[in-house]
């Protein structure tokens, strides 16, 4: 699904909205189930899957670069890239010696359960490891979609403005991260980390906030260690399915 199949404003000719909104939900519902699948691949493998997602040029690649390089050293990581087109960032992962899956989603503007299934398939086992999500560039449509993953992850730069939390709340309503990535150009941007974080916690009180500078490696080392607390978390639950 597409960002224009949105039925709260999408009309088409000879269709009704009680049709379109039915489409929507099948869609959703076989997602979901695709979804829940991937989840309890994931979980019998013991894979920490993350779900990056961001707006266009947020630095998310980068980012990505920077965090593989250094965790793979410690354990297996792996990347699923998604794009419209272009292989350039799964190139980009690829030249850390991570594995890497791209894939192309067309017009569409978001990864879902079903693609990101097969993409795991064609990766290296990964077991005990992380495997990282990165979604399409589009902070609208990836909010709704479940790809089995442990939790979202939002992106975004000091250049984008503090109100992006307002302007998109879905995405920050779904995540569980909230990443402030390019921290090191807020003094020449007079970016306000306060409102920022004030906006995304009207929208998502629990959001945790980070941030951190792919440039730099600013604030890398916090975000390693909330990867280890999600690591702690997910072996508990892989103990518990294991009773």
């Amino acid at each position: 699904m597409d960002c224009g199949a949105d039925s709260a404003g999408l009309k088409v000719a000879g269709m009704s909205n009680e049709r379109l909104i039915q489409i929507e939900r099948d869609i959703l519902y076989k997602n979901n189930r695709i979804a829940s699948e991937n989840r309890a691949r994931f979980l019998a493998d013991d894979l920490l899957v993350f779900n990056l997602v961001s707006g266009p040029g947020a630095g998310k690649t980068s980012l990505l670069v920077r965090a593989v390089s250094e965790l793979r050293r410690r354990r297996p990581v792996g990347v699923i890239e998604g794009d419209q087109q272009t292989s350039n960032d799964a190139y980009r992962i690829r030249a850390t010696g991570a594995p890497a899956i791209q894939i192309n989603t067309g017009k569409a503007c978001h990864l879902d359960a079903a693609m990101v299934a097969q993409a795991f398939h064609r990766l290296p086992p990964l077991s005990g490891g992380i495997l990282f999500i990165e979604n399409v560039g589009n902070l609208v449509c990836p909010a709704g979609f479940d790809l089995g993953e442990a939790c979202k992850i939002v992106v975004f730069s000091t250049a984008e403005g503090e109100d992006k939390p307002l302007k998109y709340p879905d995405m920050f309503a779904a995540s569980s991260l909230m990443l402030i990535n390019k921290i090191d150009l807020a003094p020449i941007l007079e970016f306000d980390l306060a409102k920022t974080i004030e906006y995304a916690r009207r929208i998502n009180p629990k959001i945790e906030v980070l941030t951190i500078s792919a440039r730099t490696g600013d604030g890398f080392a916090a975000l390693y260690a909330w990867i280890r607390e999600q690591g702690a978390h997910h072996r508990h639950s892989v103990e518990d399915a294991m009773r």
